[in-house]
C-alpha cells in the first residue's frame, strides 16, 4: 500500500484528497438527518432529505457521464468539491438560523444539490485514476481507494459527527466544508498533459455512450447482474434494521457493533482483494463474490444468532469489496478513456437505479406476507428470497460473466 503512495504524486494527492472528502461524507452521513429533526417532526419531510440526496444519482448519472466526457477531469473533480463545499456552508447556515416553516425543504433541495455536486465528482475521480497509476497497479489503487473509503467513511465519520454534535450542530458541517476545500487544493496540485477533448453536442455524446454499453456484451451482462445485486441488497438493508430489532432482540448498541463488524469486512475486503485476485485471478474472484452473498443472505435469514448475523455481514461487505475492486478496475482496462465518463455513468445507472426500487420491493413483500405468516417469518423473508436468487445470479455469473 505504501509504495503506491509514495512512487506515485499524483495518486498521493487524489488519494489523500479522497480520505479528506470520505470522512467528511461519514460526518454529514449522520449531520444531515439530525439536521432535518432539529427542523421538523414531520417523518415524511425527514424521509426526504433522505431521498433527496440518493435521488441524483437516478435522474443525473447519465448527464454527468457526458459532462465528465466533456471536461478536463482534474478541474472538475475540484470544482465539485468546491460546490459541495458551498452547498454544505448553505446548510450551516441553516443549523445556524432560526427555523423557518420550510427550512427543511430548503434543507431537501441543499441535499439534492449536494448529491448531484457528488454524482460528478466520483464518476470524474473513478475515471481519472487510469490516467494517474500504471493498468498494473489498478487493483491496488482501487483497493486502498475503497478501504480508506470504509475506514473514514464508515468508522470515523459517525462517531465523530456525534461527538460534534454534542459540541454544536453547526460543527460537522464546518469540518466538511474545510475538508471540501482542502481536498479541492490537492485535487488541483495533480500534474497531467491537458486532454484535447472535441467539442460534441449532449444528444449524440449520450447516444455514443449507450451504443458502446450495447455492443458491449460482457460489459452489459455485468452492469444488469450489479443492478440486480443491489436490488437485492438495498431490499435486505431496508429490513436489517427491524429484523436485527425483532427477530433478533437487538439493542441499539449490538446493532451499531453488527454494522462496525460489516465495515471491518468492508476494509478487509478491499486490501485482500489484490492479493486474492493475483493468487486464484479475477475470474475465479468474481464468482467467489457471487457466492459469498448467496450465502450471507442465507445464514442470515435463517440464523437467530446477532454474533451469527455479525459474521455473515462481515463475509458479505468483504464480498461486496472484493467485487468492486474487479469490476470497477475491469471497466476502467477496458473501456477507452474518451468515452469512459459516459460509459462508467451508464453502468452505475443500472447498480444505483435499482436501490429504491429494491427497498419498495421489501417493504411490500414484509407487508405482504405479515397478517398470513406473521413478522418474524415476514421479515425473515427478504433474506431467503435474495439468498436463493443470488444463488442463480451465481450460476448465470459461472455461465456467461466472462471478464475476456
Amino acid at each position: 500500500m505504501q509504495s503506491l503512495i509514495r512512487r506515485n504524486r499524483n495518486y498521493r494527492l487524489l488519494f489523500t484528497a479522497g480520505v479528506m472528502t470520505n470522512l467528511g461524507d461519514g460526518v454529514v452521513a449522520l449531520a444531515l438527518p439530525w439536521l432535518a429533526t432539529m427542523l421538523t417532526r414531520d417523518p415524511l419531510a425527514i424521509a426526504a432529505v433522505a431521498a433527496a440526496g440518493r435521488l441524483p444519482w437516478l435522474v443525473f448519472a447519465l448527464p454527468a457521464g457526458v459532462i465528465v466526457d466533456r471536461a478536463d477531469r482534474r478541474r472538475l473533480i475540484a470544482r465539485a468539491d468546491l460546490m459541495r463545499a458551498g452547498l454544505v456552508l448553505a446548510i450551516l447556515g441553516l443549523a445556524l438560523g432560526a427555523p423557518g416553516p420550510g427550512a427543511v425543504w430548503a434543507l431537501v433541495g441543499l441535499a439534492f444539490l449536494l448529491g448531484s455536486a457528488e454524482v460528478l465528482r466520483d464518476n470524474a475521480a473513478q475515471t481519472i485514476l487510469p490516467a494517474l497509476v500504471d493498468p498494473a497497479d489498478l487493483e491496488a489503487a482501487n483497493g486502498q481507494m475503497w478501504s480508506a473509503e470504509q475506514l473514514t467513511g464508515q468508522f470515523i465519520g459517525p462517531p465523530l459527527a456525534g461527538v460534534l454534535i454534542g459540541l454544536g450542530i453547526a460543527l460537522p458541517f464546518g469540518l466538511d466544508a474545510a475538508a471540501l476545500v482542502l481536498a479541492a487544493g490537492l485535487v488541483w496540485l495533480i500534474a497531467l498533459p491537458r486532454e484535447a477533448r472535441a467539442p460534441q453536442r449532449f444528444g449524440p455524446a449520450l447516444a455514443e455512450g449507450i451504443a458502446y454499453m450495447r455492443a458491449d456484451r460482457p460489459l452489459l451482462r455485468l452492469a444488469v447482474v450489479l443492478g440486480l445485486v443491489n436490488f437485492l441488497a438495498m431490499g435486505t438493508m431496508t429490513v436489517q434494521v427491524l429484523f436485527a430489532q425483532d427477530v433478533l432482540g437487538l439493542t441499539a448498541a449490538a446493532y451499531g457493533l453488527v454494522l462496525s463488524v460489516a465495515a471491518a469486512g468492508a476494509i478487509a475486503g478491499s486490501l485482500l482483494a489484490p492479493l486474492l485476485i493475483r493468487g486464484i485471478g479475477a475470474q475465479r474472484c468474481l464468482y467467489l463474490a457471487l457466492a459469498v452473498w448467496a450465502a450471507s443472505y442465507g445464514v442470515i435469514g435463517l440464523t437467530g444468532s446477532g454474533p451469527v448475523m455479525a459474521a455473515s455481514l462481515f463475509v458479505f461487505m468483504a464480498g461486496s469489496m472484493l467485487w468492486n475492486v474487479i469490476t470497477v478496475s475491469w471497466r476502467q482496462r477496458r473501456i477507452p478513456g474518451p468515452v469512459l465518463g459516459r460509459v462508467n455513468s451508464i453502468y452505475r445507472f443500472f447498480g444505483w437505479g435499482s436501490m429504491p426500487l429494491g427497498a419498495l420491493a421489501a417493504g411490500a413483500l414484509v407487508a405482504a406476507l405479515e397478517p398470513g405468516w406473521g413478522r418474524e417469518v415476514a421479515l425473515r423473508a427478504p433474506f431467503m428470497v435474495a439468498g436463493v436468487l443470488s444463488l442463480g445470479l451465481f450460476f448465470y455469473g459461472v455461465a456467461r460473466l466472462r471478464l475476456d
